[in-house]
């Protein structure tokens, strides 16, 4: 059976110590050097990052998230092995694990690191297909002659790579389609390397829960289970027009993906759609000041994100969320399409005064849309604001200040608000 030591990417037959270097961290399977589709994960990316920058959170837990009424972004494996989990609550959390270091997210500093990631994967192969900053599906078919190893090699010496230079870990999913890379890619976390291949299956999805497929959330779950239907075995006695008739779509999907079939390509070339922002407060409130400070700082991470990716947006967006839940949200298509944080906030700002006094607000957010490339942000300028060039040659040297000597070198007085 292939084999490969996943520390010194030895190559050998039927052994789960490496002859090499001695190493146990080997991957075999009959397949191993012949599947090309992969997904990797980076484990617990931010808090990763996190504990990476300062060796004093190693051994503890930690949480990656806003205040009380906000919510876990992520969280280490010592918090997780409590119970954290993302998108929990963060009371939630606490009461789970009271101990946890919580850290805001320093989005800058993730995304530059995803940045080294990517440019990693692009040496690997034009088939890069992101799903977020800290995962992405990979198309290495073909790549075998060009690298002189075939892919497993490849996957292994990038998550070494990443250890290596980063100090990022990730888990590989290697399998026959993007489906089955996924699921493979959970399997032994973190710092795995999980194999799916075509001949195994049936066998492997076999009285596996159907919670497994990406996408089926606890709503989507609730219903199939109320169709009798909570593991792939279930799917497969369905016909397709049955399914099709009682889930719509999804029942389509459903019926090829309980035999493992899978025929979405890898692209890296879908466009993204959106960038936005949001948070949760601690306590309800209308305070004017305090919501200008949040519209500023949510401005100025979007703002981030957009000239990270090079990108810029001619739509802006603010989303609120009253204390009862129901939710307001209003949009304004610009003259240019901009990456300014000034502009940002300005046009949310205007949004919100829009709105009028209809808090109290649990939530805030701005977003950006309909992208397009960076070069074509902020052309002409604002003939009813004359200041606008000064303010945007101010925000662009105080971007290069901060990234010469960190986030946190120059501040605004709103963002203290």
């Amino acid at each position: 059976m292939p084999a490969l030591c996943r520390d010194c990417l030895e190559q050998f037959d039927n052994a789960v110590r490496c002859a090499r270097c001695g190493s146990m961290r080997v991957v075999q399977h009959t397949e191993l050097f012949s599947l090309s589709i992969a997904h990797m994960d980076c484990d617990a990316f931010y808090a990763s990052v996190e504990k990476r920058d300062n060796p004093d959170l190693i051994d503890k837990p930690v949480i990656i998230g806003g205040g009380r009424r906000g919510v876990v972004s992520t969280a280490c494996y010592v918090a997780r092995i409590r119970g954290v989990r993302s998108a929990m609550p963060m009371f939630q959390a606490l009461k789970l694990c009271p101990d946890a270091v919580v850290i805001k997210p320093r989005m800058s500093v993730y995304v530059e690191v995803s940045r080294a990631i990517r440019k990693m994967m692009d040496e690997m192969t034009p088939d890069v297909e992101p799903l977020s900053l800290d995962e992405a599906f990979m198309d290495l078919g073909g790549t075998a002659k060009l690298h002189g190893a075939p892919p497993a090699v490849m996957l292994a010496r990038l998550t070494k790579r990443m250890k290596d230079e980063l100090g990022i870990t990730g888990s590989i999913g290697l399998s026959h389609n993007k489906f089955l890379a996924k699921v493979a890619s959970d399997l032994d976390k973190p710092r795995g390397f999980s194999v799916i291949g075509k001949a195994e299956t049936g066998d492997f999805l076999q009285d596996k829960p159907v919670r497994l497929i990406w996408g089926i959330g606890p709503v989507a779950q609730e219903s199939l289970e109320r169709a009798g239907i909570r593991t792939f075995t279930d799917l497969l006695r369905w016909d397709q027009q049955d399914l099709i008739a009682r889930f719509g779509n999804m029942g389509y999907r459903l019926w090829h993906l309980a035999r493992g079939q899978d025929r979405r390509k890898v692209s890296g070339h879908e466009p993204m759609k959106s960038i936005s922002n949001e948070t949760t407060f601690f306590e309800d409130t209308s305070s004017a000041d305090i919501l200008d400070g949040h519209l500023w700082r949510l401005a100025e991470k979007v703002s981030d994100r957009a000239k990270a990716k090079d990108l810029a947006g001619r739509v802006v967006t603010l989303k609120l969320k009253r204390s009862n839940h129901s939710s307001l949200s209003r949009r304004l298509s610009l003259r240019d399409a901009t990456q300014m944080a000034d502009v940002l906030y300005r046009t949310a700002r205007g949004l919100f005064d829009q709105v009028g006094d209809q808090g109290p607000y649990r939530l805030i957010g701005v977003g950006l849309a309909d992208l397009v490339p960076a070069e074509r942000a902020d052309l002409s300028g604002d003939l009813l604001d004359p200041q606008a060039v000064q303010r945007a040659k101010a925000e662009r040297a105080t971007d290069e200040i901060r990234k010469k000597f960190g986030s946190e070198a120059i501040l605004k007085g709103r963002s203290m608000r």
